[in-house]
């Protein structure tokens, strides 16, 4: 009867150990741009329901030669518009970064996770539960968005590439002409 008992609590302890391994695996999204892949590592621990909507839309191809509408130095390159982003007869500045998915908004998942290099935060309208497919890159640090803007990821490899994307004009709001795409997205690494 003891080693019965035994070797059911090693069973039990073995089944929640790599049950929790299994909940802390980690999933990542790869973004292929003109000048090499980029890697992020999702955050679906503090943004379950944003990282569930952007993998959602990378596995429909909906961010495949999506632009990179909103570029500016020292900030952040913003991409995501998949209604205006792609316009098979040519981008559209004028409507580029209205615009989002089908899909419903999201209601705000904010958390304490600093705006750093690299990071990956959903884009929104004023109001915080409106986030829907765009987000942005940061190229610097940004402590300003903390707290206000949903974290989803991490890039972890592919920074150099996200450095290259064309930057837009200052004195129009960082709006590129000619903008660099997303080429294809997709969900792993």
């Amino acid at each position: 009867m003891k080693l019965f008992k035994f070797a059911l609590a090693g069973a039990l302890l073995l089944a929640t150990t790599s049950g929790s391994a299994w909940a802390q695996a980690k999933e990542y999204l790869t973004i292929q741009l003109k000048d090499g892949p980029v890697v992020v590592e999702l955050r679906p621990d503090i943004a379950p329901k944003h990282v569930e909507r952007i993998k959602a839309l990378a596995e429909k191809g909906e961010y495949d030669n999506v632009a990179f509408h909103r570029v500016i130095d020292g900030f952040m390159a913003q991409t995501g518009d998949v209604q205006y982003g792609d316009m098979e007869d040519g981008y559209s500045a004028a409507a580029a970064g209205t615009g989002g998915s089908a899909l419903p908004d999201l209601p705000a998942e904010f958390s304490d996770v600093p705006f750093q290099r690299g990071t990956v935060g959903m884009a929104r309208a004023q109001n915080p539960d409106s986030a829907n497919s765009q987000f942005f890159i940061m190229f610097a640090p940004g402590d300003f968005l903390n707290g206000q803007y949903t974290v989803v990821g991490q890039v972890v490899e592919g920074m150099e590439n996200v450095d290259k994307i064309k930057r837009g004009e200052e004195a129009n709001n960082g709006s590129v002409t000619d903008p660099d795409r997303m080429t294809k997205v997709t969900v792993g690494k």
